[in-house]
């Protein structure tokens, strides 16, 4: 097995490619071992010391480390665990894991802004190795959360407000602002 890395624009978040699919569907970001407890693919990462982070996208697995650690120590130890995790044919989440949500009672304007960030701005950042997450509307403003290399990301704040509030804006009128939530 081949597990290609990336660099991303988030220097403490690096992207693991293992060339198979890891989520079937939907994404998932863990910020500690406890969170991941539903992920045994996360915990075996989080069970290496310095890791912070998690992010398990369709095709790519990303790592946030410690501000005090380094690539050339960590590197080769993640890749040994995701290797091992594949290899042994490990569920990436349990079967409890649920990704969907329930949009049903969405305002058209709401359909709107979710429809625009699931084509365009999640592929794009998907390819840095991140996600970005609805998670309301009100008054105007969009609440969006970062995950994987997006989460504490030093551009984070210009790819918002540059990037995904100027294209909302222009798409859906109502909208006027963009602001992460944690």
């Amino acid at each position: 097995m081949f597990i290609q890395t990336e660099s991303t624009p988030n220097p403490l978040t690096l992207k693991f490619m293992p060339g198979r699919e890891v989520m079937v569907a939907g994404t998932a970001f863990y910020t500690d071992a406890s969170a991941a407890s539903g992920s045994p693919l996360a915990l075996a990462l989080f069970a290496i010391a310095d890791v912070r982070a998690i992010f398990l996208g369709s095709d790519f697995i990303t790592v946030t480390r410690s501000e005090s650690s380094s690539w050339e120590v960590l590197k080769p130890s993640l890749l040994n665990a995701i290797m091992e995790h594949f290899v042994a044919g490990g569920k990436v989440v349990g079967d409890s894991h649920n990704s969907e949500v329930d949009t049903s009672e969405d305002s058209e304007i709401v359909k709107q802004i979710r429809e625009l960030i699931d084509t365009r701005v999640r592929p794009a950042v998907a390819m840095d190795g991140g996600d970005i997450v609805y998670h309301g509307f009100e008054d105007g403003i969009v609440k969006l959360e970062m995950h994987g290399s997006c989460s504490g990301c030093p551009s984070s704040t210009l790819t918002l407000k540059n990037g995904i509030e100027n294209m909302l804006k222009h798409y859906v009128p109502e909208v006027i602002g963009v602001e992460a939530v944690a």
